[in-house]
């Protein structure tokens, strides 16, 4: 026997509930729905992950290159400072000199080539005043026909006109100097703006 008579009962009537009947269908179906709500919200976040990770990637490396530029600007800017003086250097006592001591030699290559279309021509040669000597010393031995060498005031040094037959050219020592140097010069220029503009 059991003395469950002698205590007191606190058990509240509640009626019970009755439980609704769930099918293998309808349980299938909502497993399959939270399963894909869970995909989804994965695959979502895995996405945002790797955009976050591109973009990081991305502003590293645009940095990286930035920083790369900008080093190689500094670095031709400094390159190109340095070289400067030896440039203003060079065009003004080195090729000078160069083109003064050549000065008759050229004159005797751009004859040469002048004399291959006219053969047995005359000669002319307009130097400046004081270098009529020495391009006469050096065209003796080159030319068998006549050569006539003037010298004119209005010439510079380093200047001639050379005429064969129909053909002229001039020789303008001074003009091609100072080409250079205002391409020198143009050039520094150009790549002096551009370090400081980018």
């Amino acid at each position: 026997m059991t003395i469950a008579h002698l205590l007191e009962d606190f058990a509240m009537d509640t009626p019970a509930v009755p439980v609704a009947e769930v099918s293998e269908e309808l349980l299938e179906e909502k497993r399959l729905e939270s399963y894909e709500k869970g995909y989804s919200a994965g695959w979502d976040d895995a996405v945002t992950a790797k955009d976050k990770e591109t973009t990081h990637v991305s502003s590293e490396l645009a940095n990286s290159l930035e920083d790369l530029s900008f080093t190689f600007h500094e670095a031709q800017t400094q390159l190109l400072e340095s070289l400067d003086p030896m440039f203003k250097v060079l065009t003004s006592a080195v090729l000078p000199d160069a083109m003064a001591a050549s000065f008759g030699h050229h004159i005797v290559d751009q004859l040469t080539d002048m004399a291959k279309s006219q053969a047995d021509q005359a000669i002319n040669i307009v130097v400046s005043p004081g270098e009529g000597a020495t391009v006469r010393a050096l065209l003796t031995k080159s030319f068998t026909v006549p050569v006539q060498v003037r010298e004119d005031v209005m010439l510079s040094s380093g200047q001639a006109y050379l005429k064969v037959g129909g053909i002229e050219r001039e020789i303008n020592s001074s003009a091609l100097i100072n080409s250079i140097q205002d391409s020198i010069e143009a050039f520094s220029f150009h790549i002096t703006e551009d370090s400081k503009y980018g």
